[in-house]
């Protein structure tokens, strides 16, 4: 009873104090579904909603799945455009002494920031991961201090790192619900993830003679069905960890599993908490990501009006069982100041029961829009008098 209590808390706390969307589960009775491991999780990733979890705020080493909060620094830095995919980087002695699951960098060596970023996500690789790390902070501690300011940034107070990797050592830690906040953060707000997460073959150094082979480390993404990600981990204290990701029916769900003993039985028991969650659940899907909610008129700028659209599917997670409800929604948005990327989260939509809020999704905007130059307002200008319209609104 206490540690039921010690959990509901924790978790009615991050909700409170985070606006997490995440409901607080009592450990499932069912824990036979993965019997193997340490602890693990299930969550629907558009809502946050667990619908299982074992010791999920056990704090246990996770190996490579650390690798998470890396990629989501890294695409953000692309996303900002601090770096690019196609710029080339130069290999450090450094990363290229990496131990562990590697793309065999050498010292020296040119290569993209897309096939860096393909190592990571592919083949979990340690000499890439460092690579980009350098590249982003200058040294993987510097690195390190982004990682964990992230974490906090994301509520999460049951993870450490003390490396990018994810090997072991003193003090490196997670939980089984950090890992599937983490793997949210990256599938909700940066979705291109799944791009390189999903593929289970390619090479790296395509048109060179030093071409390399990859087979993804997650088997899920070629043997279940809607699998598309997200990350393997291994290491001797670890022992074998996986966070998956699927989608079927307008629904996905992220699996967490920690601390198995094998990877085989790993693999089974995720695809053992993702039939559950498809085989017991159902989304009432409410709009579609991308579909326009509103649209906001813009004067003097690049575009002149911004469509409004959310970040994810916008639906309510519900029991199969559960009779079909009716829900309203309405959106909010904040002061908007050009420029504004897409991608941006400008407000959110709240979804509504009997007027009891029951979710809320991010909304963005579907199109990048800055302000007019100088130049650029002139020749609107003179355009407006050539054509009779002209109103004199330039100053």
């Amino acid at each position: 009873m206490k540690k039921w209590l010690f959990t509901f808390s924790i978790l009615f706390l991050f909700n409170y104090f985070f606006l997490i969307p995440v409901s607080a589960v009592e450990e499932s009775v069912e824990t036979e579904l993965i019997p193997g491991a340490i602890s693990g999780v299930l969550m629907e990733a558009s809502t946050g909603k667990i619908v299982f979890q074992k010791e999920a705020l056990k704090e246990v080493p996770v190996a490579s799945m650390t690798k998470m909060v890396a990629q989501i620094l890294i695409l953000d830095a692309i996303r900002k455009e601090k770096i690019a995919w196609d710029d080339v980087v130069t290999v450090s002695q450094n990363a290229a002494d990496m131990g562990g699951s590697q793309i065999y960098l050498s010292v020296g060596e040119k290569i993209t920031i897309r096939d860096l970023f393909k190592g990571i996500s592919m083949a979990s690789a340690n000499d890439a991961t460092v690579q980009m790390a350098e590249v982003l902070a200058g040294s993987e501690d510097a690195f390190v201090k982004m990682m964990n300011a992230k974490v906090k940034e994301l509520g999460l107070e049951h993870t450490v790192f003390k490396n990018c990797t994810g090997l072991d050592e003193e003090g490196h830690y997670s939980s089984a619900y950090d890992m599937a906040m983490i793997a949210r953060e990256l599938i909700i707000h940066y979705p291109e993830i799944l791009d390189f997460s999903s593929v289970y073959e390619d090479y790296l150094r395509q048109d060179t003679e030093n071409k390399f082979w990859l087979v993804n480390t997650n088997k899920l993404v070629r043997f279940y069905e809607g699998a598309d990600g997200l990350k393997t981990g291994h290491t001797d204290a670890a022992k074998y960890c996986l966070a998956a990701t699927a989608k079927k029916n307008n629904i996905r769900f992220i699996a967490i599993v920690l601390g198995e003993e094998n990877s085989n039985v790993r693999n089974q028991e995720v695809m053992s908490l993702l039939d559950y969650g498809f085989n017991h659940y159902q989304m009432n899907l409410i709009k579609s990501k991308d579909q326009v909610l509103k649209t906001i008129p813009l004067e003097k700028a690049t575009k002149t009006k911004l469509s409004l659209v959310p970040v994810t599917d916008i639906g309510v997670l519900t029991e199969k069982s559960d009779s079909k409800k009716d829900y309203d929604y309405s959106i909010q948005v904040k002061n908007i100041s050009l420029p504004v990327k897409k991608g941006d989260v400008v407000g959110k939509v709240v979804i509504k029961e009997d007027g009891k809020e029951v979710t809320s999704v991010p909304i963005t905007v579907l199109e990048s829009a800055s302000k007019l130059s100088f130049l650029e307002l002139f020749g609107q200008e003179i355009k407006q008098l050539v054509s009779g319209n002209f109103m004199f609104s330039f100053h």
